[in-house]
């Protein structure tokens, strides 16, 4: 599994107004257990300080490349050499400009020309700067040069204007790091995995629907961690309140039968599909094509069986993870649920535990596998949860 624990992160702030946004994020790098350094050019130097990073990181910054008190021999050298990634946040048009040449006059440049990591640039300027061919050429150029680009975002400017140009948030910058580190080092990396997530909606009229009480939350933390892990991940949501994760690609679906062709388009070259989704079992066997109106007299809704998605997927190289949603019998009714649908592994959860289930950001879960053993996961995060899935999955992964 890849965490950003003991990571080498090397943070590089140049000089924008926006580079108060960079305490933010190594902050929220040390607190995820990343070991971060940071390059301080003299641009970056006249809005944040030196000691303002050193007191967060617990770390020497460098600001000069002949700095004879830093505890490093050769500054450029040992933070190339031991740099898991490096993130140029904000990066102005000028640092953009000089990274794109290999120009190394300061710290900065030559780390980045002297490294293997994967490296983020994250560009933070006015918008016309942005848009300049000189600085879209720039961005090009790094591109090409295998570095990847966050940003920037449409808002409000340093000079009072609003337009694209923005630097993007920490939490952003966070998720690109993970996805990066992701796909650098992840044991996901080079799977193709297939999330569902959310409630199904089965119209009964224009202004109706037949649903339950999925968030949508297990799929997406799912996702997530999957993401983190290096996966290719496909997400075939029905509607949820939830952004999706950076990186990953997003299906937007209704009901179940959009469902059924979403994943059957996707699922051609997939290793996995892990089917978090709270499918509609029944939908109604005709939908009204006018709002149906009140009347004092009872009303009957006549119902068929939707198609079972998971039963679907004939490929036997698709490795097949279902969930099981219940409120008795939980592992009776999971083992029974395995088999019917030949699957590698079902996840059971009681949604009537306290703390768990729909709607919360926790679960506690039982992984059986097609020998029917199974593995208790206690309560926790979803996103812990999921990864204790993805643990189980990735043992069946050739």
């Amino acid at each position: 599994m890849t965490t950003l624990s003991d990571l080498n992160i090397v943070l590089g702030v140049t000089g924008s107004i926006s580079a108060y946004k960079s305490l933010t994020l190594a902050s929220r790098l040390t607190q995820l257990g990343a070991n971060v350094n940071v390059i301080l050019t003299d641009g970056g130097s006249e809005f944040v300080t030196p000691l303002s990073f050193r007191a967060i990181t617990q770390n020497h910054v460098v600001t000069d490349s002949f700095d004879l008190h830093s505890e490093y021999s050769v500054n450029h050298v040992y933070l190339a050499k031991h740099a898991d990634l490096v993130i140029v946040y904000p990066a102005t048009a000028n640092s953009i400009a000089k990274l794109a040449l290999g120009i190394c006059d300061n710290p900065l440049g030559t780390t980045i020309l002297s490294t293997t990591a994967p490296t983020i640039v994250a560009p933070a300027m006015e918008t016309n700067m942005y848009l300049n061919e000189s600085t879209q050429s720039n961005l090009t150029n790094l591109k090409y040069k295998g570095i990847s680009i966050l940003g920037p975002e449409e808002g409000s400017l340093a000079s009072g204007a609003s337009g694209l140009g923005r630097l993007s948030e920490p939490e952003d910058a966070l998720e690109k790091i993970k996805l990066v580190i992701g796909q650098s080092r992840g044991d996901f990396k080079g799977k193709k995995i297939i999330i569902t997530a959310g409630g199904t909606q089965e119209p009964v009229d224009p202004v109706r629907i037949l649903t339950n009480l999925s968030s949508g939350k297990m799929g997406y933390a799912l996702a997530e961690a999957a993401r983190d892990r290096g996966a290719e991940v496909t997400l075939i949501s029905a509607p949820v309140s939830i952004d999706p994760p950076l990186g990953t690609s997003l299906f937007e679906v209704k009901t179940a039968d959009d469902m059924l062709v979403s994943v059957q388009q996707a699922i051609k070259g997939a290793d996995a599909i892990i089917m978090a989704a709270a499918v509609a079992d029944y939908k109604p066997t005709t939908s009204a094509s006018t709002k149906i109106k009140k009347s004092p007299d009872s009303m009957s809704i006549e119902l068929s069986p939707t198609n079972d998605i998971l039963k679907s997927i004939g490929d036997e190289n698709v490795i097949k993870v279902g969930f099981a949603a219940e409120t008795d019998n939980l592992i009776n009714n999971a083992k029974n649920k395995i088999k019917s649908k030949n699957l590698n592994l079902i996840v059971a959860n009681d949604v009537t535990l306290p703390g768990s289930g729909f709607g919360s950001d926790q679960n506690q879960v039982s992984i059986i596998d097609k020998n029917l053993n199974v593995e208790s996961i206690e309560l926790a995060s979803k996103y812990d949860v999921s990864n204790k899935i993805l643990d189980a999955l990735h043992k069946l992964l050739p």
